[in-house]
């Protein structure tokens, strides 16, 4: 008998009961879209601070729900995963999201959980031990795989559009200088990586639409990496121009390089060029690139190039193709999703996807192996930096 929890559907739920796990920077704002998507019903809610907590319960009764269950303090979470939810969403710092969502998924909760899901692989092995055992679904939230061109381009890749598909490229990368070293929210605890580890900290961004796109767990498969990473320069540097001379930050040592940069390998034999870095002063940019024997499509600005309709080295402005390949949820719900404003629109329509898939007893859109295997070169990269570039292999997640 099969253990997998791939294609699986969910039971259908009319209503959707959901606990909210971190009311915080992230999860506060994710609330408001929740109570946006029609089916949901916030029933309980947790945060270490108190008054967060119940500023995020006074959101759910202003939003015209009953009061939710308000839990506060550093056990709050399990009380939540106690309450009678069909959902445990969590919205947590990244070492408690694996703790959480096992713990979740044993007290019998499907799981939709923030990136990225696991931060070791014994974290990943536990994610998918669990969901198979339980029979519990655990989502990865990666609100990149609904943004707007990247769904379209998913529908031109499985058209055919961009023919074989033979490399890809991703990254995150993101000036959080400022976010690093502050005294509140995430500057508390997302610092502390970049003590500790030398790697990419945050692959799941860039990779999951990729992943999407390749069909990784399908007819395709993550096979091996290599990771490079430059020297640290930047985060030390900003922090001694704009932090006091006094401050216990000034004697942190950041480990992490600026950038660091990781090729895939697929089974297929595909190639996957991966980067992170968050500490040098540039604008925002995933370097979303799709290329294939037909043509390339590469975002920021997006734009494709099409064997025998381009130009000879020239790119075609996407909006020449925007209303031919637009994902019909961004047809339908992409004028609400924008005037919301959570990263362009694709935070709602993650959400409304999500409680959409539960009500209608769907299979989720991501699974807890695509979870696992796009948190994966996280840590992979950390052991292929420190083996001077070895060549690391994916686990088989899925039993292949």
């Amino acid at each position: 008998m099969s253990t997998t929890m791939h294609g699986i559907p969910f039971e259908k739920h009319e209503i959707v009961r959901v606990g909210l796990i971190g009311c915080g920077n992230r999860g506060g704002f994710l609330l408001g879209e929740l109570l946006a998507v029609p089916g949901v019903q916030v029933v309980a809610l947790t945060d270490v601070r108190e008054a967060t907590a119940m500023k995020a319960a006074a959101r759910v009764e202003a939003a015209g729900q009953l009061p939710p269950q308000m839990h506060f303090g550093a056990d709050g979470w399990r009380r939540v995963i106690d309450a009678p939810i069909d959902l445990a969403y969590i919205a947590t710092p990244w070492d408690t999201h694996t703790p959480y969502a096992v713990a979740a998924m044993e007290a019998g909760r499907h799981v939709a959980v923030e990136v990225p899901a696991a931060v070791t692989i014994e974290e990943c092995w536990q994610l998918v031990e669990t969901s198979e055992r339980t029979r519990r679904h655990c989502m990865m939230l990666e609100n990149c795989c609904y943004d707007e061109i990247e769904m379209s381009v998913k529908r031109m890749v499985r058209a055919g559009l961009l023919g074989t598909l033979t490399h890809a490229e991703c990254a995150y990368i993101h000036d959080l200088r400022t976010l690093l070293l502050s005294d509140e929210s995430e500057g508390l605890w997302r610092r502390q990586p970049h003590i500790d580890r030398v790697g990419n900290l945050y692959p799941t961004h860039g990779l999951g639409p990729v992943a999407q796109c390749l069909d990784i767990g399908g007819s395709d498969a993550f096979d091996y990496m290599v990771s490079m990473s430059s020297h640290e320069a930047s985060l030390r540097e900003y922090r001694d121009a704009t932090i006091a001379i006094d401050s216990p930050k000034r004697a942190e040592t950041y480990r992490n390089g600026d950038m660091n940069t990781s090729i895939i390998r697929t089974k297929l034999g595909r190639t996957i060029l991966l980067q992170h870095d968050v500490v040098t002063p540039r604008p925002y940019d995933r370097n979303f690139l799709i290329a294939g024997t037909r043509g390339t499509f590469r975002n920021y600005p997006p734009r494709l190039h099409i064997d025998g309709v381009s130009k000879h080295e020239e790119w075609l402005s996407h909006e020449k193709f925007r209303a031919e390949w637009e994902d019909p949820l961004w047809k339908t719900l992409g004028e609400f999703a924008r005037e919301r404003g959570g990263h362009g629109g694709m935070d709602y329509i993650m959400n409304y996807r999500l409680i959409q898939t539960l009500r209608e007893g769907l299979p989720p859109d991501s699974d807890v192996y695509d979870a696992a295997e796009w948190s994966a070169p996280g840590p992979l990269s950390d052991l292929s930096v420190a083996g001077r570039s070895a060549a690391v292999d994916f686990p088989r997640f899925r039993g292949k």
